[in-house]
């Protein structure tokens, strides 16, 4: 089973412990950090969505043009975007820049958030079924040799066809997030790659049983998974949580600074974090709490903290336990990339690549 490092590129230089200072979209940082990604070693770099942000498939569509070999997971909401038309987009791209398109379903689970671009359906596994027809859509627009009919409750769709496929055979790779029972329904249908938040070896288990079970439900092969986590790096382990504390202290000023108040709407996800955050700061062997708890765990804020190597053992822990793909951020995101890339992602391919000789395992 290969190994992926996918890393994140924001609209601007911000973060928890970083408070943006001029324009929304800074072109000039965009350019910089998608260049240091692919510099860095990472396979594919996400793109998020918002309903305020600027649009993720414009500012892919950039980085797509300005690196050579870097991969995007552009994040989509269905129910905004006819998925006639996004699949047609998507599979555009695709050909435009050699097969390096992939896409990642959020559905949402702020409905207060999702109206603000007009969503009407405040039910989350209403929200999920309006998901699931929506991939059917997709999945019939790239990969039909002829047009098709589909008649659903959220989409109809009369002799649909596109003239341009993706340069991808099957369609272009999909990612689907959620927390939720009913994420788990649709990723067990639909999913290339599952994606988790950074849990506890635990909450792991759980929850790639489940997927593996509803893919079975649907006669679908289980899909990969994919782990979201913030590592902090030093070269000591005790310069480390030092290192973990001093964000902590810079992301608590920030919130004090900016009158940061804590969601009051948390996400199936994000629950499941401030679960694991109410179990203690350090859980396993290093995933640090701390920030999910401060923040209400509004986005993947659990934290590896180690060095390089303690880092790379605990991503090895998590492959034994069948996730390939590890989406990795820092709190200070450009140089924390170049960072990673110059030992935690070979450190990590390393030592993986010889637990599957260990096992007799096949890299693929």
């Amino acid at each position: 089973m290969s190994v992926e490092f996918i890393g994140f590129i924001a609209n601007s230089n911000a973060s928890e412990t970083i408070l943006r200072q001029g324009q929304v979209l800074d072109p000039a940082y965009i350019e910089t950090v998608a260049k240091a990604h692919e510099f860095a070693g990472f396979d594919r770099a996400l793109l998020a969505f918002h309903s305020t942000t600027p649009d993720a498939l414009q500012v892919a569509q950039h980085v797509l043009t300005i690196t050579k070999s870097l991969k995007v997971m552009i994040a989509q909401r269905p129910g905004f975007t006819a998925p006639t038309l996004l699949a047609r987009q998507l599979a555009t791209l695709d050909q435009l820049y050699g097969g390096r398109v992939s896409l990642h379903v959020i559905t949402g689970g702020n409905a207060i958030e999702l109206r603000q671009d007009g969503n009407t359906l405040d039910d989350k596994d209403e929200r999920y079924a309006r998901t699931s027809e929506f991939l059917d859509v997709v999945r019939l627009e790239w990969t039909s040799d002829e047009p098709f009919n589909y008649s659903g409750k959220y989409y109809n769709v009369e002799n649909g066809f596109s003239q341009v496929k993706p340069l991808q055979t099957g369609g272009i790779y999909t990612f689907v997030g959620g927390g939720s029972d009913a994420a788990i329904e649709v990723a067990g249908k639909h999913a290339d790659t599952f994606a988790l938040w950074g849990e506890s070896y635990a909450q792991v288990r759980d929850v790639t049983a489940r997927v593996r079970a509803a893919a079975a439900k649907h006669g679908k092969p289980a899909p990969r998974f994919s782990l979201s986590v913030r590592p902090i790096l030093a070269d000591t382990e005790e310069q480390a949580w030092r290192k973990a504390e001093t964000i902590l202290e810079r992301a608590t000023a920030l919130q004090d600074q900016t009158g940061y108040r804590r969601p009051n709407h948390a996400t199936d996800g994000a629950k499941r974090l401030l679960a694991l955050a109410d179990q203690g700061s350090r859980i396993d062997k290093r995933l640090w709490t701390e920030i999910a708890k401060l923040t209400g765990a509004n986005s993947n804020t659990t934290a590896l903290v180690g060095t390089p190597e303690q880092v790379a053992e605990v991503f090895a822990d998590y492959y034994d336990l069948g996730v390939s793909h590890f989406l990795i951020r820092g709190f200070d995101p450009l140089p924390d990339a170049v960072e990673y890339g110059r030992e935690l992602i070979p450190l990590t391919r390393e030592l993986i690549a010889k637990r599957q000789v260990t096992h007799g395992e096949a890299a693929e």
